[in-house]
């Protein structure tokens, strides 16, 4: 990948791409295998039992790791424009990149602890990720119109903020429906107590998950004119 993508626009790309795969793969086994129903799981309850867990556990947190290396590169990059620029205040860049880390670390949670093994450590990793990146990808909204249009596209700017907005608005009754489940559980029939929660909470949680992977996508053009020896 890295040879017909310039500078280091490939990490990204390999983080939107690894990440789908992440929520694609775990589903597609948990459900050949009868293990969670097809219409619309929570993310987590794909991998809750083997084969899947392991697979899940795996390639979440790999995924982590890529976002790690995916916003550090975003840091140094937007550190660089600023060098010349001086369209932000660099705390406001540190912040951005602190809250991103926590969002991986959230992630990393959920991968370690399964959602039927440890569920109150799970829950606290799910919130910690999807608060935090909802939060970062704002910030980073942000950044982008601050950097406009000397370093970046209204076109990119409104795409981004346009999938903040959306995430913002999404995580809201996820948290929010999540909280009034009364039982940890995967198998759910359509008129039994909590369901209407899980499903409104399960369907924003996927639409939340997807929108930061298209976030990220928005990253591979500004990472293309940034190669190795760009940070130094």
């Amino acid at each position: 990948m890295r040879c017909f993508m310039p500078g280091v626009a490939f990490v990204p790309a390999l983080l939107v791409t690894w990440s789908s795969a992440s929520f694609i793969i775990p589903y597609v086994v948990a459900v050949l295998a009868g293990h969670i129903d097809p219409f619309v799981p929570y993310i987590s309850d794909t991998g809750t039992k083997p084969p899947e867990s392991g697979i899940f556990g795996f390639m979440i947190n790999i995924s982590s790791v890529l976002g790690v290396a995916t916003m550090y590169i975003r840091y140094l990059i937007v550190e660089k424009q600023n060098g010349s620029s001086h369209f932000i205040s660099s705390s406001f860049n540190i912040l951005s990149l602190c809250i991103g880390l926590m969002g991986c670390a959230g992630m990393a949670i959920v991968a370690t602890f399964q959602e039927l093994s440890v569920p109150s450590v799970h829950d606290i990793g799910a919130l910690v990720a999807f608060a935090s990146g909802v939060v970062y990808i704002t910030l980073q909204s942000i950044i982008s119109y601050k950097s406009c249009p000397q370093w970046n596209t209204y076109l990119a700017c409104h795409i981004r903020m346009a999938i903040s907005v959306i995430s913002c608005i999404a995580v809201i009754p996820m948290i929010v429906f999540a909280s009034q489940i009364s039982m940890t559980k995967i198998h759910w029939i359509a008129n039994e107590k909590d369901y209407v929660y899980h499903f409104v909470s399960a369907v924003c949680e996927w639409i939340v998950a997807f929108g930061f992977i298209f976030f990220f996508f928005t990253f591979i053009r500004d990472f293309q004119t940034f190669g190795y020896s760009s940070s130094s």
